[in-house]
């Protein structure tokens, strides 16, 4: 009787194989996975009239707009314990393009440090805080 091979470890063989294949997980390394701020850059910023429009009150004229909705969810994401790092990064990213102010931001999260704890609340600043200097960079 012959072993069969192992279908998980051919998957991952072959998903590793595709991994390295995309450009943003060019330096792919199976011992350390990959770059998870590489893997965001396949997700571009949205520009604010598509968030109204898709997140926001254009379809609901007396809703919540884009922006109060994604700080909501910011504040949703901290409460979990700000663990998702990308969701969190990208989450502050969209914020402020729906025209949301580094202050706005900081006093979300400020605020959750009543709900979600101290640890939470600066764990979700750090993260906001690199998104906030990855721009100040760009300019």
């Amino acid at each position: 009787m012959t072993d069969a091979p192992n279908p998980f470890a051919a998957l991952m063989a072959q998903m590793q194989e595709m991994a390295k294949a995309m450009p943003q997980m060019g330096a792919f390394d199976p011992a350390k996975g990959f770059d998870a701020k590489a893997m965001e850059a396949l997700w571009p910023t949205m520009p604010k009239e598509v968030m109204e429009t898709w997140f926001g009150n254009a379809l609901n004229e007396n809703g919540l707009d884009a922006k109060t909705r994604l700080l909501i969810t910011l504040a949703g994401l901290t409460m979990q314990g700000a663990q998702a790092d990308s969701a969190v990064r990208q989450t502050v990213r969209h914020a402020r393009e729906a025209g949301a102010t580094d202050q706005q931001i900081s006093e979300t999260l400020g605020m959750m440090a009543m709900f979600a704890g101290v640890p939470a609340m600066t764990r979700a600043m750090e993260l906001a805080q690199e998104v906030m200097d990855d721009d100040k960079d760009k300019t």
